[in-house]
């Protein structure tokens, strides 16, 4: 019999899963946070646009499958929540495990979560890198 999947309650509760997923290199808690729906997008840093639930599986297997390990830890959540549609743009830093001496990588994450029926999935994720990540927020304008 199949394992039920999680139902997330918020996008922080799904983003949380993603991030810890990834953490363990588990793919199928990973894919879990996924809406199952071909029109799902994966941007990884300086990579192709991913398109389809399959696609993105594949291409994380192989990520994942590599051996490397590494973390992620993510800061400055900026949330632009919605009842049906949550965005969240957050700070990644990601640390290749073991190796003290490598540097940490900078990226600019954008989450998209939608509400569905077996709660919050993820969308959309947008992966840029960045040379600096600011202390604090943007000034809201510009003048």
């Amino acid at each position: 019999m199949p394992l039920k999947k999680p139902i997330y309650a918020t996008p922080r509760d799904a983003e949380q899963a993603l991030y810890d997923a990834m953490n363990r290199a588990d793919l199928d808690a990973f894919m879990n946070v996924w809406a199952e729906d071909e029109e799902v997008l994966c941007i990884l840093p300086n990579g192709p646009r991913i398109a389809g639930y399959a696609s993105i599986r594949e291409t994380w297997r192989r990520i994942l499958e590599e051996g490397q390990r590494f973390t992620i830890s993510i800061a400055n959540v900026h949330a632009l929540p919605g009842m049906l549609v949550t965005i969240h743009n957050v700070h990644e830093t990601i640390a290749l495990s073991g190796d003290k001496n490598a540097p940490a990588v900078l990226v600019l994450a954008t989450n998209v979560f939608i509400r569905s029926p077996v709660g919050w999935r993820l969308l959309v994720h947008h992966a840029s890198p960045t040379l600096a990540v600011p202390d604090g927020d943007i000034a809201k304008t510009l003048h």
